[in-house]
């Protein structure tokens, strides 16, 4: 038995100094062939591969987004997540901003290859502004004639124009719808979310009708050509659709919702009104048409597209969600969606990092984006995890007030504040309300051991505002900026976010930042994550 356990372990040194001594002196030439990693796209679903190499070994995808190159001695990219896999192919992580990917082989005892050169997210390119359609109705998949219709976001834009057509665009792209002569049967900039349930009833005879879509911004430019024409090849045999359709398309990699949860979905032509609830198990009756028995929630609301949870989900386990339509006597229109689900996941200990705040904090921008779209958080691009417990609409009293129960239950070593913008543009209420809130907070934390790091308020822009909002803002928010971040620069833990968000005249938020002039958009939070991680070195 001695024997045969020493030499089995000969067998195995000896093979084990083999596969090093192959791997370190490149004997069989790995480090010199390439990988070539490419995409293929199915469904709003990316699939990378690459060269498998002829010898044992697994492969590292890296994601990587460019970074603002704003904030002094940060890298010019940005490391989302590694993964690993033994095959030659991966599913890319859903993503909604422009992103890259690298490609690395490794053996047992280290890299065999070094890292391919980067590809970049074909749905989101770096140079293009168009959109990029998801769903495809071919000869072979054809719609009924009330399709979703689909695209990816392009970053920033506002809303969208879908247009429909008769026969193909003489020329691809271009900012500017067809005539009647050049085929334009309609077109609507209606669209507050990226996908769109059409009406093609009218054209059902027709057999196949086109339809492209562009990107515009707050005052209804183009900011983007429109995509390339694709054909609708219609069955009107075939059911129309007649639930709202959960928009999960473009997610950030490893999604996570707020505590303060957001939900969001693509509407049934034509419908403003919605039912949403929520479950902690599947629903009994899928797609049914009455409510689950078992619901844990629910809310009406009058909007297209999204629903604000007014109650954090701290609690950990699986939630479930799904939306239906109303008609204005609020009787059902259709059927349930399909149920979504989302995680929260359960915190041993105290929680490292959270941040605290309004609905900069909570996420969202662009005016039509809402916190469920994780490219507006600025906590998708900090170096660290961090919890975030905004909520959309705090004063900066509305913040303190809630402390208790929502900080209290994670115990942060670590919080982030950044609350008081929504009171700086009020008339009715003053800077030294602020500070006494913001002063509160600090008190609650220094009184439960928690490191309070209070973030500057950044300017606004109130001519934007006015715009988006249709509301005014305080004339001396100004004043009450500088003795707000006044007091915060005055704390032993801050980091001063203000003076990097400044238009060349140095008076408003820059619009490059932010087109509502209140929220920062998705390079604006980019900036904030930047800012963070560069002063780190503040939390324990």
């Amino acid at each position: 038995m001695k024997k045969f356990l020493l030499f089995t372990a000969v067998i195995l040194s000896f093979t084990l100094l083999t596969i090093l001594v192959m791997e370190k002196t490149d004997v069989l030439g790995l480090a010199g062939r390439e990988l070539a990693p490419t995409f293929r796209e199915t469904d709003g679903r990316l699939q990378l591969s690459w060269n498998r190499l002829p010898y044992p070994c697994f492969y590292r995808i890296e994601s990587y987004s460019r970074t603002t190159g704003l904030v002094a001695n940060e890298p010019s990219s940005h490391l989302f997540q590694g993964d690993f896999t033994f095959d030659s192919s991966y599913q890319v992580p859903r993503t909604a901003i422009p992103m890259y990917y690298r490609v690395t082989a490794y053996g047992m005892f280290g890299r065999l290859t070094p890292p391919s050169e980067p590809i970049e997210n074909p749905d989101f390119p770096l140079d293009n502004t168009s959109p990029v359609s998801i769903f495809h109705y071919t000869e072979n998949h054809k719609a009924s004639q009330m399709p979703f219709l689909v695209w990816h976001t392009v970053p920033t834009a506002v809303c969208y124009e879908v247009e429909l057509l008769s026969a193909p665009p003489k020329q691809e792209g271009g900012t500017k719808p067809a005539t009647k002569k050049e085929g334009h049967l309609e077109s609507t900039r209606q669209i507050y979310t990226n996908g769109w349930q059409a009406d093609l009833r009218p054209y059902a005879r027709r057999g196949v009708v086109y339809w492209r879509v562009r990107a515009l911004g707050l005052h209804h430019e183009a900011i983007g050509e429109f995509s390339k024409a694709e054909p609708i090849h219609i069955d009107p045999a075939l059911p129309s659709p007649n639930a709202p359709l959960i928009n999960d398309f473009d997610q950030m990699p490893n999604f996570q919702q707020p505590v303060y949860p957001v939900y969001q979905w693509i509407p049934l032509h034509g419908m403003m009104r919605f039912e949403v609830e929520l479950l902690t198990q599947p629903p009994e009756i899928p797609n049914g048409t009455q409510p689950d028995p078992k619901r844990y929630w629910s809310k009406v609301v009058d909007s297209a597209n999204t629903c604000y949870d007014e109650y954090a989900r701290p609690y950990a386990g699986e939630y479930y969600w799904r939306v239906r339509a109303l008609d204005k006597n609020n009787n059902p229109v259709g059927t349930w969606s399909d149920a979504a689900k989302f995680t929260m996941p359960e915190y041993s200990g105290r929680v490292k990092a959270a941040v605290l705040g309004d609905s900069i904090t909570h996420g969202g921008g662009a005016v039509s984006y809402s916190p469920a779209a994780l490219e507006y958080s600025y906590t998708t691009y900090l170096d660290f995890p961090c919890l975030n417990l905004g909520r959309s609409g705090d004063t900066s009293h509305m913040t303190a007030d809630r402390f208790d129960t929502d900080v209290l239950h994670f115990q942060p070593e670590n919080l982030l504040i950044l609350t008081g913008s929504n009171s700086l543009r009020s008339s009715t209420i003053s800077a030294q309300s602020v500070i006494n809130d913001l002063d509160t907070i600090r008190a609650k934390c220094e009184g439960n051991n928690i490191r309070p790091v209070f973030l500057t308020l950044m300017p606004i822009n109130p001519k934007n505002i006015k715009y988006a909002f249709h509301t005014d803002t305080d004339p001396n928010w100004k004043l009450k900026l500088n003795l707000i971040n006044g007091w915060i620069r005055q704390q032993e833990y801050f980091i001063d976010l203000e003076p990097y968000f400044y238009d060349a005249s140095r008076k408003e938020m820059d619009t490059g930042f932010s087109i509502d002039g209140l929220h920062p958009d998705i390079r604006g939070k980019m900036l904030m994550g930047e800012i963070i991680n560069a002063h780190k070195n503040v939390l324990r």
